[in-house]
């Protein structure tokens, strides 16, 4: 049985997570994405210690979906290497389940 699945991802604007959602809800490969803005990053990259202002996006979408997604999302990025987190999750609601397999383009159960 498929199972609802989210992928954590950083973007450097609100305007972007946005745009690259909206692509990915589209497509129908994910139901939904959370753009949550104003976090601030310290990060590790290429040898030194850097700071910036990101948002982050949560993609809910299926199991099923998680390859197709993960390089839908790379294609999109606008990151030379994404943040592509992918978290299982180990029960949703059914009325929230459901929905997510209605939008992604999967039959229930």
């Amino acid at each position: 049985m498929e199972r609802a699945h989210l992928v954590y991802s950083t973007f450097p604007d609100a305007e972007t997570a946005l745009a690259v959602g909206e692509a990915l809800v589209r497509a129908r490969l994910a139901a939904c994405v959370n753009v949550i803005p104003g976090m601030a990053s310290v990060y590790a990259w290429k040898g030194a210690v850097e700071r910036g202002e990101e948002v982050v996006a949560i993609l809910k979408s299926r199991s099923g979906l998680r390859a197709a997604l993960a390089d839908a999302l790379k294609q999109r990025h606008p990151y030379e290497t994404p943040i592509i987190l992918h978290l299982d999750v180990a029960e949703a609601d059914p009325g929230t389940l459901a929905w997510i397999l209605a939008e992604t383009g999967a039959a229930p159960g």
